[in-house]
């Protein structure tokens, strides 16, 4: 299931109350959208007569031919299936109002008036048009539905209208009309340019479209209009829940018609896992049928996905983002280590990224605790698979952080448990090796227990979505440190506290554990005494599976549209039979490793994504998996 839908905003270029070169420009326009196929477009406030006419509106021949433009319009779409919104002032019951016109095929769906009318600075609309707000009701002006309280649209996908002032005020007409159900916001506006005021509007359009949960198209007035006092740039913009998809280029010359395909499975699958939305709730809005139309196959969108949604693109915001998080972490454990009364914490530290990031987390929780460093309790277990590299990252980490090294081989251990059991000793299978992890987890867990500490765990939540832990053994801890942070992002978090300046004797091997391969180093090392177990060479990359992770639980997605959008987000980088294979383990993996994170220790939340069976994500140890291959089988 998938359910894109291409919205355009448009931005005419147009001659001040010149209505016939404006319709002109206006039904090109739509043609033009039609062609791309586009659903919805949007057109600035007022754009039939220009919204910088002033006295003009008070004229009745001006009022009317503007009307007459709004037929002609509308006879121009003719066979189009395209719904297209556009401004004009339209007299009604003796007064005058700002009025945005919904259109498909020659049908003039409704009339929706303006709400907030300014009257303060360079804004003196009150002089010529009315309120909305003062209808008490939907009413019809020449048989054309009249009013604000209009939802468009079908059981696929529904919009909603506002003009300009209406998104500025302290509650939105788009605040309702996103809880009566309108998962699209389409605001016509004409808003000029001041110092400052474009990065205030941008910010208000992305707050207005998180908190609403909603797709929010946005079209501003621009070339043509008066420079008497005020001057237009032309803003075309569409939001995605707060995130920005498309913009137009401010202060051009000619037309635009920008256009970014946006995705209404998303935004119902967060309101409906926020039971806070209150949608549904104002049932005195009319629907106006009204059929959107989305994009037919998947291959015909446009749009592009990003590879590491769980990393910002920005490189500021990637330090803001890990320093949080971070913060996070430490906060959480500095809690645990107080209410527990724990006097110690004890780590194991393996010389891989994930115990490097629990240790660089609990050594700034004692900082911050005041705690002597030398409580921390670091805990080496060398085995049959430990190779040079790591053993010795481990072990100049430990004295770089000034704590307390305990070097514990388990190999004598595991030999002796391998007698017990009547394990072979040609033997490579899983109990082999989670034999191993099961034998570390014992030795931090006896330690813990005998000098009154608490056992960090390093298990991260790609590890955990994938079952890719010993169950039992570096499943379990007394608080997990990483438990929400994935893969992707526990190397940058790595990085980042590698480049802080209190960091400088354990830099060198922060940044070699940054670039030593992911492995378990449960099985002996090759002849070159090079790690042999490389995870990412048995459950596949972890940059794919944290994508499959995060659009799975965030919005839902069915196999097939997450099989579409890893093969554009990753074109280039993996074929497609490469992605679809890690799909199904993906797939496989997460549906039969459940029972491990219904087991799995407490931990602190740090994004949107968790696994905590507490809180984010309750899900049956036996559900099946079925449908979800079957679909993706299917492709």
């Amino acid at each position: 299931m998938f359910d894109f839908y291409r919205i355009a905003t448009a931005i005419p270029k147009i001659r001040i109350a010149d209505i016939k070169s404006n319709v002109e420009e206006i039904i090109r326009l739509i043609e033009e959208a039609e062609r791309k196929d586009a659903g919805i477009v949007l057109f600035p406030e007022l754009c039939i007569t220009g919204y910088t006419c002033a006295d003009l509106f008070l004229q009745p021949y001006f009022i009317g031919q503007a009307y007459s433009a709004l037929q002609e319009i509308a006879e121009a779409t003719d066979g189009l299936s395209i719904v297209a919104v556009v401004g004009l002032p339209v007299y009604h019951k003796g007064g005058l109002y700002n009025c945005a016109a919904i259109i498909q095929d020659c049908d003039i769906k409704a009339l929706v008036p303006k709400q907030y009318i300014p009257n303060y600075c360079e804004f003196y609309e009150s002089r010529w048009f009315k309120s909305g707000r003062e209808l008490s009701k939907n009413e019809l002006h020449d048989s054309i539905p009249f009013g604000t309280r209009f939802i468009f649209g079908d059981e696929a996908v529904q919009f909603g209208i506002e003009i300009c002032e209406d998104l500025w005020v302290p509650n939105p007409p788009s605040t309702e009309l996103s809880q009566a159900g309108a998962e699209i916001m389409l605001n016509l506006s004409a808003s000029n340019e001041m110092v400052g005021k474009h990065d205030y509007l941008l910010s208000l359009i992305s707050q207005q479209s998180a908190r609403t949960m909603s797709i929010y198209a946005y079209a501003s007035a621009g070339i043509g209009e008066s420079t008497t006092d005020l001057v237009f740039a032309g803003n075309g913009l569409i939001y995605e829940n707060g995130t920005q998809l498309a913009s137009a280029k401010r202060f051009c010359r000619e037309s635009q018609l920008i256009m970014a395909d946006a995705d209404i499975t998303k935004i119902k699958a967060m309101r409906a896992k926020t039971t806070t939305f209150n949608a549904y709730q104002n049932k005195d809005f009319m629907q106006i049928d009204c059929m959107v139309y989305g994009i037919s196959e998947l291959r015909k969108v446009k749009r592009k996905f990003d590879p590491h949604p769980f990393i910002p693109n920005d490189k500021r915001k990637i330090q803001e983002r890990c320093e949080e998080i971070f913060n996070i972490q430490v906060w959480g454990l500095a809690q645990r280590m107080e209410a527990s009364c724990s006097k110690r914490a004890v780590i194991g530290i393996s010389g891989g990224l994930d115990s490097t990031l629990a240790l660089l987390v609990t050594v700034k929780t004692f900082d911050v605790l005041g705690r002597d460093r030398k409580d921390i309790i670091g805990v080496t277990m060398p085995g049959f698979g430990t190779t040079g590299r790591t053993y010795n990252n481990a072990i100049n980490l430990m004295k770089a952080l000034d704590i307390e090294i305990r070097e514990i081989s388990i190999k004598e251990a595991c030999l002796q448990h391998f007698k017990d059991i009547n394990l072979p000793d040609t033997d490579r299978s899983v109990t082999y090796e989670n034999s191993q992890a099961r034998e570390r987890t014992q030795i931090l867990m006896d330690i813990a227990n005998r000098d009154g500490g608490l056992v960090v765990g390093t298990g991260d939540l790609s590890e955990l979505a994938l079952g890719w832990a010993t169950y039992n053994g570096d499943q379990m801890s007394m608080y997990g440190v990483n438990a929400s942070v994935p893969k992707t992002l526990v190397r940058y978090l790595v990085k980042y506290v590698a480049e802080e300046s209190d960091m400088k004797k354990a830099r060198p091997y922060l940044l070699d554990i940054y670039d030593t391969p992911i492995s378990p180093e449960l099985l002996p090392a090759d002849e070159k005494g090079e790690i042999a177990q490389k995870t990412e060479d048995l459950v596949g990359p972890y940059e794919l599976h944290d994508f499959f992770l995060y659009n799975f639980m965030r919005f839902g997605y069915s196999p097939s549209t997450l099989f579409f959008m890893a093969t554009r987000a990753f074109d280039g980088t993996y074929d497609k039979e490469f992605i679809r294979k890690w799909l199904k383990t993906f797939l496989r993996r997460f549906f039969n490793q459940q029972f491990k994170r219904s087991a799995m220790p407490d931990g602190p939340k740090v994004g949107s994504v968790t696994l905590s069976p507490r809180g984010d994500w309750r899900m049956p140890s036996d559900a099946s998996s079925v449908m979800w291959q079957n679909e993706l089988d299917e492709l």
